[in-house]
């Protein structure tokens, strides 16, 4: 068993033995938060084992009638803001360079870390709105600070090698500040150069446990990065109608890892945009696949 596989399982046995809810611990080590609201959507198709599924999304449903204002304020049911009681901007020196991050939870000792990377013209504060993309990074933040991890938001200030530097840099510094506990890095749209950028990086994905990728651009080269050998799990959300990233591209890299039975999931949002994703993916069933998969 390798090392990273191994910090996987005494995680999942930690946080399951801390509940001793059966049905839970059947699903992964996250138990429900708001189920009812974010986990409720319909799968059109499914195939692949449950990998690869088409998701039911409706704009009118699920932009209109969840926002209190659409695209910019979600409904108070979304959300929970006791959360934000566990919230810090921070800039962190790392590697000599100032990075600028929210952190939502434990400073150290935290049982898992995600850090979120935005897309063109975002910063930290996209990541820890707790109304905007209908209250999923509220969400997020919760199933995060609940469970005993650490959720962190970036400032990118490039999407290229420096910024990549950057997040490669925050990736180790979340490892050690855990005690070598996973780290999965979550890439929106653009930021998903970054991600391509560390999946290469030989030192850096010694230090990651999953990766998720939002609306992002597709990587042809991704099955035979330094990542992809480590057979780390990976999670794609997409949009059908995305025009800045096609679909059809992504699924294509997708259905090449599935191939070698690559612990991967795919979920494509029918009819959804660009940005369909970020706020319709369900964040528990992501953790959980990620924190449990297997090779």
């Amino acid at each position: 068993m390798s090392t990273v596989h191994f910090i996987f399982a005494t995680l999942l046995a930690i946080l399951i033995s801390s509940t001793g809810d059966v049905v839970m611990a059947q699903e992964g080590p996250i138990p429900p938060f708001k189920d009812n609201l974010f986990s409720s959507h319909k799968v059109l198709k499914s195939d692949d084992g449950g990998a690869y599924e088409v998701m039911d999304y409706n704009e009118l449903r699920d932009i209109n009638e969840r926002d209190q204002e659409a695209e910019r304020r979600v409904r108070g049911a979304y959300v929970d803001l006791s959360v934000r009681s566990q919230q810090e901007n921070e800039t962190l020196t790392l590697g000599g360079r100032n990075v600028d991050v929210t952190r939502v939870g434990p400073s150290s000792g935290e049982r898992f870390a995600v850090i979120f990377i935005h897309g063109r013209g975002g910063d930290r504060r996209l990541g820890v709105n707790d109304y905007s993309f209908g209250g999923n990074f509220n969400r997020l933040k919760n199933l995060s600070a609940r469970n005993g991890g650490t959720y962190y938001s970036v400032s990118v200030k490039s999407f290229d090698d420096k910024g990549a530097a950057d997040v490669g840099a925050l990736t180790r510094y979340a490892f050690e500040q855990s005690g070598g506990r996973p780290v999965i890095l979550a890439c929106a749209s653009m930021g998903g150069i970054i991600c391509q950028n560390i999946v290469r990086d030989r030192d850096t994905v010694r230090y990651l446990g999953g990766m998720v990728l939002l609306g992002g651009p597709p990587d042809a080269g991704l099955a035979g990065t330094p990542y992809a050998k480590l057979k780390l799990p990976i999670y794609f959300g997409h949009g059908s109608a995305d025009s800045v990233y096609k679909a059809e591209d992504q699924e294509k890299i997708f259905r090449g890892l599935r191939a070698s039975n690559y612990p991967a999931r795919f979920s494509l949002f029918q009819t959804g945009g660009h940005g369909t994703p970020i706020r319709m993916v369900d964040w528990r069933k992501v953790l959980n696949f990620v924190l449990t998969a297997r090779n």
